[in-house]
């Protein structure tokens, strides 16, 4: 190797000798490691298309650019190191602590661009909590970014265990000042943790006016879209002290219709309880291993009340309303099979014929004298 060297030129082998030292044979390297880096990554890119798993691909995928990244800067650190001191003719020690800080943060954008890449495959799949996955990637990159932040200041020679002496100690006066800031925190973790809703459930809430459709779940904030459209945003720190319902895990829909009949009718109640019961227990869309009630259940003022209590299978919104229907037309044509009619509020005015008779003789005599005065 030496002996063909020599049969060079003496300038260009006087640059090659100091080619650790050259900035432009410095670029060339890096351009040259770029292509290799660009010719690996396409073959592993092949081979882990043939793989089942999909870890490998995002693994792949979060070290494309970062890597890149790193083979034109640290180079370039190189250079700007020698640039410089030629120019200052002395050692830079600072430059030594940027190529720490260039490493430091290629791993924090790797693992980022990590975690983003699993919460995106993670939310893809159905079988999957879209709250919980979120919240996981939430705590995850913070755990990344504190810790990423501790080293770049290890690395600028603060005092790690001075640190954190001083961050207990601000800890307390952070924390008196930003009190509501940490119970929406807080509170956002207990929505996490406890999950008694997530994103894309209605919820309402009976003691404050709260009703509609999660669509985020933040660190200070939920947003729920309302059924008008509007969005609605609630600091999760309510949510630790109000009543939170969650109509979209109910497991059915309730049917419960108070029904008059004539007292007319009141031969054919029997029958009629009798004929809406196995209606009902027939109808495909009725969960008949849920409680189902109909019976004659109280003498109303112009009616006879029958209660019709029972469950759907749907908890649907639309498609209740469309089972109801069928349930209420069902019963009212039951009700005319059996000769009978739902009733409505009526009066009975019944008047004795001897009183009427009275009462006209006297209003006939008070006409007479009347007519005499005049």
């Amino acid at each position: 190797m030496n002996q063909l060297l020599s049969y060079l030129p003496e300038p260009i082998l006087s640059i090659l000798e100091k080619w650790d030292t050259n900035v432009l044979l410095i670029t060339i390297a890096s351009f040259i490691a770029w292509l290799a880096w660009r010719i690996i990554y396409n073959r592993l890119e092949v081979l882990v298309e043939k793989t089942r798993f999909h870890w490998d691909d995002m693994v792949l995928a979060s070290i494309k650019t970062p890597i890149s990244t790193l083979i034109w800067c640290w180079p370039a650190t190189l250079s700007l190191g020698f640039v410089l001191e030629d120019h200052f003719s002395s050692k830079l020690d600072w430059l030594s602590t940027l190529k720490l800080l260039l490493i430091i943060g290629i791993f924090i954008w790797v693992t980022m661009r990590l975690v983003n890449n699993i919460e995106e495959y993670a939310l893809t799949q159905k079988s999957h909590d879209e709250t919980t996955v979120q919240a996981v990637a939430k705590v995850s990159r913070l755990f990344i970014i504190v810790l990423g932040t501790l080293t770049i200041m290890q690395a600028f020679g603060l005092s790690l265990s001075g640190l954190l002496t001083f961050g207990g100690v601000g800890g307390l006066v952070v924390g008196f000042a930003a009190k509501d800031l940490l119970s929406n925190f807080f509170g956002g973790m207990m929505i996490y943790f406890d999950r008694p809703f997530k994103v894309g459930d209605w919820v309402r809430s009976p003691d404050r006016q709260i009703e509609g459709t999660v669509e985020r779940i933040g660190w200070r904030m939920t947003v729920i879209r309302t059924f008008d459209k509007r969005p609605l945003y609630v600091p999760n720190s309510v949510f630790s002290s109000i009543v939170v319902e969650n109509p979209s895990r109910m497991l059915n829909r309730r049917i419960y219709e108070n029904i008059g009949i004539r007292y007319d009718d009141g031969a054919k109640v029997a029958a009629i309880v009798s004929d809406i019961k196995a209606m009902l227990e027939n109808h495909p869309d009725i969960d008949t291993e849920q409680t189902l009630i109909v019976n004659f259940n109280a003498f109303g003022a112009s009616s006879l009340d029958l209660m019709v209590y029972t469950f759907t299978k749907t908890v649907n919104w639309v498609r209740f309303h469309k089972v109801k229907q069928d349930v209420l037309l069902k019963i009212m044509q039951i009700i005319r099979d059996n000769n009978a009619q739902v009733a409505f509020p009526t009066q009975t005015l019944k008047i004795n014929p001897l009183e009427v008779q009275d009462l006209s003789a006297k209003a006939f005599s008070s006409q007479h004298e009347l007519q005499g005065k005049e």
